[in-house]
């Protein structure tokens, strides 16, 4: 199963850390040098949920900000 939103298509986004040494000039340093830099992602915050979707109760994957605005209904 995919890490999207069923309802806004919120998906993984890529991003980067980065290493950096040395001592920051305003600390009396020479300043920060990167030293390398590695890939992650951020993934969205998804919860399965039973919803009526069309009048059926489907499980679907949602995240957890279309839950809190309501944007779905629980199946009792």
């Amino acid at each position: 199963m995919s890490k999207i939103c069923y309802i806004c298509g919120k998906k993984p986004v890529a991003g980067r850390t980065i290493k950096r040494r040395g001592l920051a000039k305003k600390k009396g340093g020479v300043g920060q040098r990167i030293t390398g830099t590695s890939k992650r992602r951020f993934l969205p915050n998804l919860q399965r949920v039973r919803a009526l979707i069309d009048g059926k109760v489907k499980k679907v994957r949602v995240c957890t900000k279309c839950l809190k605005a309501g944007k779905i209904t629980k199946a009792v």
